[in-house]
């Protein structure tokens, strides 16, 4: 179980580049990669968790992020797909004008 620390330290890395990739960027593509970034991270820290108390608990709930995410995904690129074509571009600023 000594690997667990080190485990726990990457899901932190993953985690801050997550949110810096979702604060910071202004492409929606990039944006959804953050929150993919963010996903694993959780992922990972489930994982860990239940390998440090030698449970099954941290796997299933890595397969209902995988689900989640997968979803996520799906309907993450379909808004993409729409705001493209409207706007022709992905810029995160180009959605604001949704509401005209």
């Amino acid at each position: 179980m000594t690997a667990t620390p080190l485990v726990l330290a990457l899901a932190a890395a993953l985690l801050v580049i997550g949110v810096t990739g979702v604060l910071a960027r202004r492409n929606l593509m990039f944006v959804l990669i953050s929150v993919e970034l963010l996903f694993n991270a959780a992922g990972l820290a489930f994982i860990a968790g239940g390998a440090h108390w030698a449970q099954p608990d941290g796997q299933v709930m890595y397969l209902l992020i995988l689900a989640v995410s997968g979803t996520e995904t799906a309907v993450a690129l379909a808004l993409m797909l729409r705001v493209e074509r409207r706007f022709g571009t992905l810029d995160v600023d180009a959605v604001s004008l949704l509401r005209d």
